[in-house]
């Protein structure tokens, strides 16, 4: 199952704008742009209501 649009999971900003990473979780594909790269690593409490079960997930 794709996601809908193509922008970042945080800041919104599309692949016009700036470059994508595609990821996939849970089944759906997400983006995000390289600037919030480390929010998944360092701060995934930021990811709480974008991501499914984002609140279970450890920052490292």
């Amino acid at each position: 199952m794709e996601s809908h649009d193509k922008n970042c999971i945080i800041c919104k900003k599309d692949e016009d704008q700036i470059p994508l990473v595609k990821f996939d979780y849970k089944q759906t594909s997400f983006w995000i742009c390289p600037q919030h790269i480390p929010v998944i690593i360092h701060d995934p409490s930021q990811l709480n209501g974008l991501l499914p079960d984002a609140d279970k997930f450890e920052a490292v």
